[in-house]
């Protein structure tokens, strides 16, 4: 939800006629009272709103100006931080006691902040619209009976978007995207592969599937394969029935099942040549993207957080295919994004009040009436359907995905440290340098260390 975590989400697809939630229920078709708002409250004052996604910065911004129509006493601000410094910045910005008032928040960095009080309870004072809130997304952030944010974002699954001109060049149909399967070591059940082969091409004019065909001079790549969480290697893991982390949240991926599915990616990368090299993308989260909406990636692997980026930046015709199947299916992570209040704001009234509104149907609305996102708050979620409706786009790809099976979303008290303990180790395994079971164990051994597991 683009980067290691989904940088909408997540961990961070949405909805079709309405996309799933991340227990797999179906919200927009859920039932909710019209929920309270903070309109004509009595608080005044600034309250500003830290968040890492520009698109949602954008529907925020409307959304806070009809909020200070009805309580005039009240200036919202937001703040941009891009995602690659988000959870750095919060963290110092939280211990030194300059955070903002409000700000968004993802599952896998929640409970450091709950340990040590930072954060707002979301108490009875949001009862009225709690009713409103995609459940999963309610209990993903909810630690020890208390909610420790409102909901706002919610994701389905994970699934490929395509250029159907490179597709029509290589004479593929997108149908012939359905139902792809890949196999750990390749081999005769593997469809995936000679798929991507056909659609990347060298600088020659070779496909990847052609006698003399030279990969380390790419004109275009097939697939967008890289260090990406919840966009690749999650749902590689997942689809082959292993796991990232166990029921106790120690870090588990140097697993048989996980070696297979991160040797699957690496030899994509590496070996193929059918994606961007890791020197690429190991440090730039947008890279695959961008390549894609240049016409030079022909499928890029994501969610729905990139459904406005594709719509609004494609000069092409594309369009959504299932995400490929491993051994044990097709399976992704889903996620929801929270929008959490600083217990230390120096406004705690009007933080509320805005809260509240931003939990409200009223003031979710326009996340999804501009197509940013799907709106965690049921009531603001037929604006979603009815956008992409309205551009003749059907996101109900990811919708089916989130309905399966998935694998769950990374979590856990020191989260931060182990990330930043595995992520250079990780780093030399996508560039071939360090044999990937090798690798994955030394970077297992360090997460765990710095995690305290």
């Amino acid at each position: 939800m683009t980067s290691q975590l989904s940088r909408r989400t997540f961990m961070t697809g949405l909805a079709g006629a309405a996309l799933i939630g991340a227990a797999g229920c179906s919200p927009a078709q859920q039932q909710a009272s019209s929920p309270a708002t903070a309109s004509g409250s009595a608080a005044s004052g600034t309250v500003t709103v830290r968040l890492w996604d520009e698109q949602v910065q954008k529907a925020y911004d409307e959304s806070f100006a009809e909020f200070s129509k009805q309580n005039p006493g009240i200036t919202v601000k937001t703040v941009l931080v891009p995602w690659a410094d988000y959870f750095t910045k919060l963290r110092t910005d939280v211990s030194g006691g300059n955070a903002d008032d409000i700000f968004m928040m993802n599952g896998s960095y929640l409970q450091p902040y709950v340990t040590s009080g930072s954060l707002l309870e979301i108490g009875s004072d949001f009862d009225a619209q709690k009713a409103d809130w995609v459940q999963p997304a309610v209990e993903q952030y909810t630690r020890d009976g208390k909610l420790w944010g409102v909901p706002q974002l919610t994701d389905g699954g994970i699934a490929m978007y395509y250029n159907k001109e490179l597709l029509d060049d290589a004479g593929i149909t997108p149908e012939q995207l359905t139902g792809l399967v890949w196999a750990p070591g390749g081999g005769d059940t593997d469809t995936l592969l000679p798929i991507l082969q056909k659609l990347t091409v060298d600088s020659a004019g070779k496909r990847g599937d052609e006698s003399g065909f030279n990969g380390a001079k790419p004109k275009q790549w097939g697939y967008s394969a890289a260090q990406d969480l919840q966009g690749i290697y999650y749902n590689f893991i997942g689809s082959n029935g292993g796991q990232f982390q166990d029921e106790s949240g120690a870090f588990v991926f140097a697993s048989d099942a996980s070696v297979a599915a991160f040797q699957y990616i690496v030899d994509l990368i590496n070996k193929w040549k059918v994606s961007p090299a890791a020197s690429n993308t190991n440090d730039n989260g947008d890279f695959t993207r961008d390549q894609f909406l240049q016409g030079k990636i022909a499928l890029f692997q994501s969610g729905v957080y990139n459904l406005k980026n594709v719509s609004d930046g494609a000069k092409f015709e594309w369009g959504i295919a299932p995400l490929p199947a491993g051994p044990a299916g097709a399976i992704s992570v889903v996620n929801s994004v929270i929008v959490s209040g600083n217990a230390k704001s120096k406004n705690p009234d009007a933080t509320k009040a805005v809260l509240q509104w931003l939990g409200s149907g009223d003031g979710a609305k326009f996340i999804g009436s501009s197509g940013a996102a799907m709106p965690a708050v049921i009531s603001a979620q037929q604006g979603f359907t009815d956008y992409w409706a309205g551009k003749d786009v059907d996101p109900s790809q990811f919708a089916k995905q989130g309905a399966m099976p998935s694998i769950s979303a990374p979590a856990g008290e020191n989260y931060g440290a182990a990330f930043s303990a595995w992520k250079p180790i990780f780093n030399e395994i996508f560039l071939g340098r360090t044999p990937v079971a090798e690798g994955l164990q030394k970077a297992q051994d360090a997460a765990n260390k710095a995690a305290g597991s």
